[in-house]
């Protein structure tokens, strides 16, 4: 399904390698709206330019326009299209299931996402080196896989509330994938989000949204 008739594109400020970026890319992608992609260089600043800071002055992606409407941060736009674009839903309708969603999506964006932004790694690099920043990095995300691979033992089916995808998977897809890729995390611990991240593997939706296929995905580090 493309924008509702009538409507101006959908616009999506990213970053090929953002996790917070992908997570939005999924959700287009399972709602079926198109939208076009338009590239900020996170390593060359772009973020930081006078008309960036005007969409975001966070100065973060991703940054979604739709029409008149611009909205930053990623739980915020995902929450946006749930409610204008309601078929296939992000949440389900089971309560608990629709908190431990919640729940699992905020351990990813509060307690593991943050502690391996670029300014911050950046930092820790810079003062301690890169071994040390890699050790900061993957001690945060194996403390947050941990508590997920508890919180979602008794919900996971093939993903990771059952066998629908939602809001906790867009959280956990780029969160693995990154952990892999790019701090060379060793999943074997973490039997139960390698198992979902199979799944997330086979999934068109999330195979299109992933940072190797983007447009602005470097040449080497393309799938």
């Amino acid at each position: 399904m493309a924008c509702e008739e009538g409507s101006k594109k959908l616009k999506l400020y990213s970053y090929w390698r953002s996790s917070c970026s992908c997570r939005v890319r999924v959700a287009l992608k399972l709602k079926g709206l198109d939208y076009d992609y338009i590239a900020i260089n996170l390593l060359k600043g772009e973020q930081k330019s006078p008309e960036f800071l005007k969409l975001n002055p966070v100065g973060q992606v991703p940054v979604l326009i739709d029409g008149d409407i611009v909205i930053a941060d990623s739980f915020a736009i995902l929450m946006y299209l749930e409610k204008k674009y309601p078929h296939h839903p992000l949440l389900p309708q089971d309560p608990q299931k629709e908190a431990v969603n919640y729940q699992a999506a905020n351990i990813v964006c509060a307690n593991i996402q943050p502690f391996q932004n670029i300014p911050v790694i950046g930092y820790i690099k810079e003062k301690l080196g890169a071994d040390e920043m890699l050790a900061w990095v993957q001690g945060h995300i194996r403390k947050g896989f941990s508590a997920l691979e508890k919180l979602l033992d008794t919900y996971a089916g093939k993903y990771a509330t059952g066998d629908e995808v939602y809001l906790a998977d867009l959280f956990l897809a780029p969160q693995i994938d990154g952990a892999i890729r790019r701090f060379n995390l060793d999943m074997d611990e973490f039997p139960l989000l390698s198992r979902i991240n199979e799944s997330y593997k086979e999934h068109p939706a999330f195979q299109d949204a992933m940072p190797g296929k983007q447009p602005d995905t470097p040449p080497e580090a393309r799938d």
